[in-house]
């Protein structure tokens, strides 16, 4: 990835706005630059406007403040003017007198727009308002860094009237265009600049309504209203599934609502369901393993996310090998993209299978969809996906020589890793060396034993019970090898990974807190690893690091190789609950929620990994998404793990085993949680040094299990 350049404070950006395949990103005084700053909006894995500046007389106005809505729908910036130039012989207008409120949303592909001027000064003004623009029609990896040999049309422009139409037209045939149009014509328009001459006199105040998209608009009041009222109901649609957390506190209610917004804003209406994109602005498009990880944080809560990720998925399972694509029958794809450079074939992430632990995810999904939901029918739809996957997964781990799950790309245009820490550098050797493929990475072998154990227990469901046994058996096999081959007793730890000619790579990371996850480990092991992921070479008091302090090739500041990823900590937390740790886990849950605090209580998709000081936040990573799915989902099973809170749907049953609550949290309610299509309210205090559950509403028929 690419830097940003720097910027100054009203210049940062960090403002976005999403709505299907449309996202954008600006500063607080809602500009975007383009050029070597990853902002714009962008469609379809395009950026169709790179530049949309707002001056007055040709300066940027002052920013008062800047802030998205409640809803994250409407962002809204409020400016105000330097000294403008006199009309007539009069004085120059004062600064601090004319006021601009700048709000705009995404509906439909579409920016909308409208920016409000008024004049609190005691006499008539003129407002010289410039609206810059340009449309670069960058492919999202142009703007990432990625270089090409060859591009389409240089974008034309045609100005005429009150709109300004781009266009360009690629090398896939296909033309992109841009349309701009005003609710007003401007006084002056060409092929980069829009001019108004507002005159407005004592307390007098004007709208200019804007749209910008792929189609043309008509820009008016009502019109506006409308489009805005529609995204509004649309998200509230998207958020509206699923129990209610009430009751944390202020600052935790606040970061749990945020969060359950964030998810609802990532989320699109597909055809199959909803699916939640990975995060804005890299990866705001469906990815495999991202959509499985962030259903399975909101599994406990809200099935139904599961339910659209498992069939948009299952829809695209591979049905053909492809080096180019790293494919291969039954495989579940990694991320897909549009753009020129995917329908060119420049890159082989139109649709690309490159991770190894997306399969056997999707089945863990499944099967714990199954057994959160008792949806039989959805999983007999989906068990010839199923019975798919878990066959690349066998045919895998039998063509490898210790019968474990393991990837190599097929070309040098795919990822080089393809675990979840897929940078280049993220699998290496206790002297800092990069392996040689085929690589086996301990957490994927976790996913797979799961993955095997869902089938089976699938199969017991459906009636075939000597299905049942051998994905038994296979399971209890890969266990065997995981516990032979990966632990190292020296380490007191599993090591990372196998490579290519059987050596271990004998690292501490945080890998191997995905395996307790799953329950993989003996219980004496994973009391260890707990040990060991609670240390401070581990835990730096916002989280757990990516890799250990005193391992090669640690950096706080890489992508990988010592950063704290929420969605990591998640996971590793719920395998330390898996073990009875829950104490621990509630201290990582209160080292995230007190991060969360210093990031508006949104979690990046991850930040750097110095060690925690006191009075100093959490330091960020520049060019880290925000929102991000996964981290979005985090505090979902963070606190699932907390309050030890399993659902049975087929036996209508909630177990609640030794809960916790984090620091700062005394009471908490849980409303509406969905239980085999019942509806139950649960309400957890801390009372002395314990914390107690109870049924606190609903169906009197759903069993409730407490062991305190």
């Amino acid at each position: 990835m690419r830097m940003a350049r720097t910027l100054p404070a009203s210049r940062q950006l960090g403002y976005s706005l999403k709505d299907g395949d449309s996202f954008l990103v600006s500063d607080a005084l809602g500009d975007i630059h383009g050029g070597e700053v990853a902002d714009g909006l962008f469609h379809d894995g395009t950026r169709i406007l790179s530049r949309l500046r707002l001056g007055l007389d040709g300066a940027p106005p002052t920013l008062l403040s800047a802030a998205a809505a409640h809803d994250r729908v409407v962002f809204t910036a409020h400016l105000t003017n330097r000294p403008l130039p006199p009309i007539g012989d009069s004085a120059a207008a004062g600064k601090g007198v004319i006021h601009i409120e700048r709000s705009r949303f995404l509906w439909q592909g579409r920016l909308h727009e409208r920016i409000v001027c008024s004049n609190y000064d005691r006499v008539p003004v003129s407002v010289p308002l410039t609206i810059e623009f340009a449309a670069d029609f960058l492919d999202m990896f142009e703007v990432r860094g990625m270089q090409r040999q060859k591009r389409g049309s240089y974008p034309q422009v045609q100005a005429e009237g009150d709109r300004v139409v781009l266009r360009y037209e690629g090398l896939d045939g296909v033309e992109r265009r841009t349309v701009i149009a005003f609710s007003q014509a401007p006084s002056s328009l060409d092929g980069g600049m829009a001019r108004f001459d507002l005159q407005l006199g004592p307390r007098q105040g004007m709208a200019l309504y804007l749209e910008a998209g792929p189609e043309v608009g008509q820009p008016e009041a009502t019109r506006h209203r409308r489009a805005m009222a529609q995204a509004r109901r649309a998200l509230r649609a998207r958020r509206r599934p699923g129990a209610r957390l009430r009751g944390g506190g202020l600052l935790f209610d606040a970061w749990v609502e945020r969060s359950r917004t964030d998810i609802a804003l990532l989320a699109s209406d597909l055809p199959s369901g909803r699916y939640p994109y990975a995060g804005i602005p890299w990866f705001s498009t469906p990815f495999g393993r991202d959509a499985i990880i962030t259903a399975l944080q909101m599994l406990w809560l809200d099935p139904g996310l599961a339910r659209g990720v498992l069939a948009y998925l299952a829809e695209r399972q591979a049905a053909e090998d492809s080096s180019f694509r790293d494919s291969a029958p039954g495989k579940i794809m990694h991320e897909t993209r549009k753009g020129e450079m995917a329908a060119l074939g420049e890159i082989p992430f139109g649709l690309y299978y490159g991770g190894v632990d997306t399969t056997p995810l999707f089945v863990v999904l499944a099967g714990r969809y199954f057994r959160r939901t008792g949806d039989r029918g959805f999983i007999e739809r989906l068990w010839p996906a199923l019975r798919s996957a878990a066959g690349w997964i066998e045919r895998s781990c039998d063509a490898d020589p210790d019968g474990l799950l393991a990837y190599a790309r097929g070309q040098d245009s795919g990822l080089s890793n393809q675990g979840w820490k897929d940078s280049g550098d993220s699998v290496f050797h206790e002297d800092g060396r990069l392996p040689e493929g085929p690589i086996a990475l301990v957490e994927v072998q976790g996913y797979a034993w799961e993955a095997l154990r869902a089938m089976a227990g699938l199969a017991r469901m459906r009636g075939e019970e000597q299905a049942a046994r051998q994905w038994d058996a296979r399971a209890g096999r890969l266990r065997a090898t995981v516990e032979a081959r990966f632990w190292d007793e020296s380490l007191d730890f599993y090591t990372l990974a196998r490579d290519g000619a059987g050596r271990m790579c004998r690292v501490l990371a945080s890998n191997p807190g995905h395996l307790l996850y799953v329950g993989l480990p003996a219980p004496e092991r994973a009391r260890r690893v707990i040990a060991q992921l609670a240390s401070p070479r581990f835990d730096n008091g916002w989280g757990v690091r990516t890799l250990a302090s005193d391992q090669p090739r640690y950096n706080p500041m890489s992508y990988h190789n010592g950063s704290v990823w929420p969605h990591d900590v998640a996971l590793c937390a719920a395998g330390m609950a898996r073990y009875g740790a829950r104490r621990q886990a509630a201290r990582l849950l209160g080292e995230v929620f007190e991060a969360a605090t210093y990031f508006d209580m949104r979690l990046p998709e991850l930040f750097c990994g110095f060690p925690r000081t006191v009075g100093d936040p959490p330091i960020a990573y520049p060019v880290a998404c925000t929102p991000q799915a996964w981290s979005a989902g985090s505090v979902f099973m963070l606190l699932q793990a907390c309050l030890g809170l399993e659902i049975d749907a087929l036996a209508r049953e909630v177990v609640i085993e030794h809960p916790q609550l984090p620091p700062g949290v005394d009471r908490l309610r849980v409303e509406c949680l969905d239980v085999g299509g019942a509806r139950v309210d649960l309400a957890f205090e801390r009372i002395g040094d314990r914390v107690v559950a109870a049924r606190a509403g609903g169906a009197e028929d759903v069993r409730l299990t407490v062991r305190l």
